[in-house]
């Protein structure tokens, strides 16, 4: 069992930056796929980046590429998403997410543990 535990959401201005934190805990955390994913209201939880196991590789959706950064601290056993140049439309529930297979999916079903959220709200 996995427990994830999201901080750092808020508000935020358009053109502003947030760090999102996810604190893992009981299972080595060196060994889960970890992704970022987010749920706007009415619409459908989407990918938003994802890291590999060493923090080799990473992935981000399109409409985030250039302007948010996933990274690791497996010392730490916490993942980072730092968001830069935010937009209005970037408001959404933010989820950090652990999958126990070395692949970066997009897809929710292959993640195996969920944090609670954290919101993250951009003014215009």
């Amino acid at each position: 069992q996995v427990q994830l535990v999201e901080s750092g959401g808020g508000l935020v201005q358009a053109g502003g930056s947030l760090r999102l934190s996810c604190a893992a805990s009981g299972r080595t955390f060196s060994r889960l796929t970890m992704g970022w994913f987010r749920q706007a209201p009415g619409k459908d939880r989407e990918f938003v980046a994802g890291i590999s196991w060493i923090g080799a590789t990473t992935y981000s959706a399109d409409s985030v590429k250039g302007r948010f950064t996933i990274s690791r601290d497996n010392a730490e056993n916490t993942v980072y998403l730092q968001m830069n140049s935010l937009k209005p439309e970037d408001t959404a529930v933010y989820y950090c997410a652990a999958g126990v297979t070395p692949i970066i999916y997009q897809k929710e079903r292959e993640y195996n543990y969920w944090g609670q959220g954290t919101q993250v709200t951009v003014s215009s």
